[in-house]
């Protein structure tokens, strides 16, 4: 399968660097996928599943914040504010941030608040489905 340079990084790190078959990342309108010779793009993502896949390897999911995509001349970037692998996410915090951003919308907000709170609840949400699914398929961590 032919393959193009990704680059994943988040806000305090590179989350991958290398060649890639296949890049899956949830965009506004939807999944957003990228393989070989895709042409120049560049879109939003939005907080979900992450899934790529390295030359002869497994697929590999990580949940991803709000961020961008750019791609050009088979090389893509990826710029969000987090990329986490399920076995790097702690479910208790997830949780309390799940929590958190749910009482702050039952709040009285300003606009601008209660858009922080459905994007602090979306990733929230989606760190804790990610993370389920990586132990409902039998991966445990310490």
């Amino acid at each position: 399968m032919k393959t193009f340079k990704v680059h994943l990084l988040s806000a305090n790190r590179t989350f991958y660097e290398g060649e890639c078959e296949s890049l899956v990342v949830p965009a506004v309108d939807g999944q957003y996928g990228v393989l070989a010779g895709h042409s120049n793009a560049i879109t939003a993502i939005v907080p979900g599943k992450l899934a790529f896949r390295a030359p002869g390897g497994d697929v590999q999911e990580a949940a991803v914040s709000s961020g961008i995509m750019k791609i050009e001349d088979n090389d893509v970037l990826v710029l969000a504010e987090s990329i986490l692998r399920p076995e790097e996410i702690d479910e208790e915090r997830a949780e309390r941030e799940a929590a958190d951003a749910r009482e702050a919308l039952l709040q009285k907000l300003g606009r601008q608040q209660y858009y922080s709170a459905q994007a602090q609840l979306a990733r929230a949400v989606t760190k804790l489905k990610i993370r389920r699914a990586y132990l409902r398929g039998g991966h445990r961590t310490k």
